[in-house]
């Protein structure tokens, strides 16, 4: 009887402890998407800076998958850097080294126009 409560017990923490990281990233999604939508949209002088990928390995029942994230980092005229994720393809139209405007509204990459 003690092991059957016991094993009770950590499924049903185990079960809530998901339940809860899955509310925490959701609410942090939410909550930094309405940041953006509240920040405004900014268009300054940048240079792309540095490129960089983060590429995440998923392990399902029967097979594996993964995804990339895109980011990269700008420098503006005040030597402050931003980092900004994108999709593959804005990615691959960026080089280092390269100037030109950059928009972008809080953290939400909006476009590099090159100068």
């Amino acid at each position: 009887m003690g092991i059957f409560y016991g094993m009770q017990f950590i499924f049903y923490a185990m079960f809530f402890l998901c339940v809860g990281v899955f509310i925490f990233y959701a609410v942090r999604g939410i909550s930094q998407w309405n940041q953006n939508n509240h920040s405004p949209k900014l268009t300054v002088v940048a240079t792309v800076v540095a490129k960089r990928t983060n590429v995440s390995h998923h392990h399902h029942d029967t097979h594996m998958s993964t995804s990339t994230s895109y980011y990269v980092t700008f420098q503006v005229e005040s030597g402050d850097r931003l980092e900004l994720r994108m999709s593959g393809r804005d990615y691959g139209m960026l080089a280092e080294g390269d100037q030109g405007k950059l928009s972008f509204q809080g953290t939400r990459y909006l476009g590099f126009e090159r100068s």
